[in-house]
């Protein structure tokens, strides 16, 4: 026997389904079945076993559980690295995480910043990384989605695409994002409208200038869209475009953003040029955090909840993993306003 020197703790024992087992009183098969979330057992068994894992520091050997069942109880979020909406990335992973820290599955999160890429989709598929997918920011005929629909892998996207097959997905209801600023537009009295938008290589760009142009023929206003080349249009690019639009002799009466970014520093270059906000022109910008407001609080915003996009997103795609059709898994948040007088 080896002695363990003076003073040196013992190694500990790794912690198992039955060292759990042992302290619970609960059989392996009950503790196992806990773990993985089931629905069947008492909420005070889920209790037990949850406290036992955590006093035991108790850690599911994933590579086990892959040979046993196929699965890795893995989520990937292929997460937009080019997004500029303030503070996206972080409310969406903690949506995500809040709907998943009660069920057997951990998130990964993969950043990108080539849409048109499927390589790391691809890896994803080829070697089995994870369970299911979450994509953002799809383009219209987006070859992600064609390479998840072809190998049957359960995904689920924010954003909508063109494909016939129906897939899931949970988007913003960009439509009437649009239909709530013009007709706000309308009630200040104006006439012509600027649209300042990213780039067009997602389908969410497609649906927003579309349902831009509809409006301004149905409520008889002149619209115009600005799209910047790049989505992370530099901040001096933006605060430059202000102050073009200020001292433009025919300036709109109005502009709508849907960034908060470039909302900010658009702001910045029209006040720069002595524009008073709400008084000389009216602007109206996609809300995704608190930063406009509390800059801008006479700015009218509307909101996106992009936390409760990630509850959807996660709750949607685990119940895809679970075999649910796809037809049934296709939701819209709706804009929340916030007009300030």
């Amino acid at each position: 026997m080896k002695n363990t020197p003076e003073g040196s703790a013992r190694p500990r024992r790794r912690a198992t389904l039955r060292t759990i087992s042992e302290l619970t009183g609960l059989s392996p098969s009950t503790v196992s079945l806990s773990l993985r979330g089931g629905t069947s057992l008492k909420e005070e068994t889920h209790r037990k076993v949850a406290e036992a894992a955590a006093q035991l520091g108790y850690v599911p050997d994933r590579a086990g559980v892959r040979l046993r069942t196929g699965k890795t109880n893995v989520l990937v979020l292929v997460l937009d690295g080019a997004d500029d909406s303030i503070d996206f990335a972080r409310q969406m992973i903690q949506g995500i995480g809040a709907t998943i820290t009660p069920t057997r599955y951990h998130l990964t999160v993969t950043p990108v910043f080539d849409r048109q890429s499927v390589e790391t989709v691809r890896y994803i598929v080829t070697n089995r990384t994870a369970d299911g997918v979450i994509l953002t920011h799809t383009s219209a005929r987006d070859p992600r989605v064609q390479l998840l629909m072809d190998n049957d892998f359960p995904f689920v996207t924010h954003g909508r695409t063109e494909f016939f097959a129906p897939h899931p997905f949970h988007d913003f209801h960009s439509e009437e994002f649009i239909r709530l600023a013009m007709e706000r537009m309308v009630a200040k009295g104006a006439k012509s409208v600027i649209l300042v938008i990213g780039g067009d290589t997602t389908y969410n760009y497609h649906n927003i200038v579309a349902a831009f142009e509809r409006a301004g023929m149905h409520l008889h206003i002149q619209t115009e869209v600005l799209s910047r080349k790049h989505d992370r249009a530099v901040s001096a690019e933006m605060r430059q475009l202000g102050r073009d639009i200020a001292r433009d002799p025919n300036r709109p009466d109005g502009i709508i953003c849907d960034s908060e970014t470039r909302s900010i520093c658009m702001i910045a270059g029209l006040v720069d040029e002595g524009v008073v906000m709400g008084r000389d022109l009216h602007f109206i910008c996609k809300q995704t955090s608190d930063m406009l407001s509390t800059l801008h609080p006479e700015i009218d915003t509307i909101e996106e909840d992009v936390f409760a996009a990630g509850v959807e997103l996660a709750r949607l795609l685990i119940r895809r993993i679970d075999g649910e059709s796809a037809d049934t898994l296709r939701t819209l948040s709706e804009p929340k306003v916030h007009w300030r007088a």
